[in-house]
């Protein structure tokens, strides 16, 4: 039986869509493209924004005319949020919320189980399921050890689509650390919708930083980064043990969502801008060449004109490696979309596209900070033009020239050059004839 997965949304779905992969290769199923010819279709929604949910329609009445006779199924968070909305849906078979991988994958490779499989997350605690994926192209694997959350910011409709915060034990996510070990990565990701409350459900409850502590002193992976926590949640405890122990990578994502206290208060985020300075300067004290990253929303209902210069001019300031740019789009069903003050589409637009120049001069200015010093490197894949390409532990893009025994192996690189975001340099360990590798664009 064939089967083609298509995925939306964030990393969090594209590691639910490997781990289901996994499993259906695991019964003799084979794997198609989403554009392929298959007996069965798999959409892995994203409920994010109104735009989202058309999209997931769209591409199941795709699906269907690709091959009529085969079967479409919604999963992910649409299928959790809004599943009497999808069951009104012709083209859709069957819907199978967020927690039920055992019906999931019954549903694709037999058929079976009803239409409709969607539990109240908020109410109930499904199990994670706990392993180590690859991404697509990429020798990094990632580890899902948290899912849900209780933060409720009222532009975001996570907490209704995931459930209930909730997370690994301690002891569960070592086996799994140690499992991709076994498997041969260099680097794990520790990833979840809510990191930063991980472990509060848990009976004794345990901390993240508690759970760090015991990476450290366990965990046999050579390279783990984290990938994101809320600002308020990165305490000077957590800074300490990244700092102090060299397996965690220098590099933190801190979603700040806006510079404006304003806008932060209607947002419903639990911090003020000052505090996350605070915590950029801490991070930078503690590590001087962190990468430090962020997510950004312009054109919340009510930033005027003057918050969004300011909040433009406080993240000007800011020693930020990258940051991504959402422009704000109404999502039903959240606090926010009642709000009064709507930005105009055309405002949120330039105020969008004035971030994300900001945010092209942040990643250059980091990569050419790195030009004289030497990174170590796991490297992942050969471009087209012939160079090695993989990424610093402070998540500079690093191009060499090299052999193929490089691949997924942490070598030491001397930088050369900076080309955009993107370094280049030449191997200094282990030796071997190198020369600078041509970027490409």
């Amino acid at each position: 039986m064939r089967f083609a997965i298509a995925t939306l949304g964030c990393k969090v779905n594209q590691y639910d869509s490997a781990s289901l992969e996994a499993r259906l290769l695991a019964r003799g199923m084979e794997r198609r493209e989403f554009d392929e010819a298959a007996d069965v279709y798999v959409l892995n929604t994203c409920t994010v924004t109104n735009r989202a949910d058309a999209e997931s329609l769209r591409l199941a009445r795709r699906a269907k005319r690709l091959n009529p006779a085969a079967r479409v199924v919604m999963t992910g968070c649409l299928a959790q949020a809004s599943p009497s909305r999808l069951a009104g849906a012709a083209e859709v078979d069957a819907i199978v919320g967020l927690g039920r991988p055992e019906d999931l994958e019954r549903a694709i490779a037999l058929g079976a189980g009803e239409r409709v499989m969607v539990s109240n997350l908020r109410k109930e605690r499904a199990e994670i399921d706990l392993g180590a994926v690859t991404l697509a192209g990429h020798t990094r694997a990632f580890l899902k050890l948290q899912e849900g959350c209780d933060q409720f910011c009222t532009f975001c409709i996570v907490p209704f689509s995931r459930g209930t915060s909730r997370s690994s034990e301690p002891r569960r996510v070592i086996e799994a650390l140690d499992e991709a070990h076994r498997r041969g990565f260099k680097e794990v990701t520790l990833s979840g919708v809510h990191l930063g409350g991980y472990g509060k459900d848990l009976s004794p409850q345990v901390e993240l930083a508690d759970l760090l502590e015991m990476i450290a002193e366990r965990a046999q992976v050579g390279r783990i980064r984290i990938s994101s926590l809320d600002p308020e949640e990165l305490s000077d405890r957590i800074i300490d043990i990244l700092a102090s122990n060299a397996q965690f990578c220098p590099h933190l994502h801190l979603p700040l969502q806006s510079g404006d206290d304003a806008t932060l208060s209607r947002m419903r985020r639990r911090y003020v801008r000052e505090y996350f300075r605070d915590r950029v300067e801490r991070v930078r004290e503690a590590m001087p060449s962190a990468a430090i990253g962020t997510d950004l929303i312009v054109g919340f209902p009510g930033e005027s004109a003057a918050q969004f210069e300011s909040y433009f001019e406080f993240v000007a300031a800011l020693p930020l490696a990258y940051f991504h740019v959402f422009p704000y789009s109404v999502r039903d069903g959240t606090t926010a979309a009642k709000m009064p003050g709507k930005v105009q589409p055309l405002a949120i637009k330039r105020r969008a596209e004035q971030m994300r120049r900001l945010g092209d001069l942040k990643r250059e200015e980091f990569a050419r900070r790195a030009i004289g010093s030497r990174l170590q490197v796991l490297f992942e894949e050969r471009a087209r033009n012939g160079a090695l390409h993989g990424y610093s532990r402070n998540y500079v893009r690093v191009a060499v020239d090299g052999p193929d025994e490089f691949i997924n192996q942490e070598v030491e690189v001397e930088v050369l050059s900076a080309d955009a975001a993107q370094v280049a340099g030449q191997v200094v360990w282990p030796a071997a004839p190198s020369r600078v590798a041509a970027i490409s664009s």
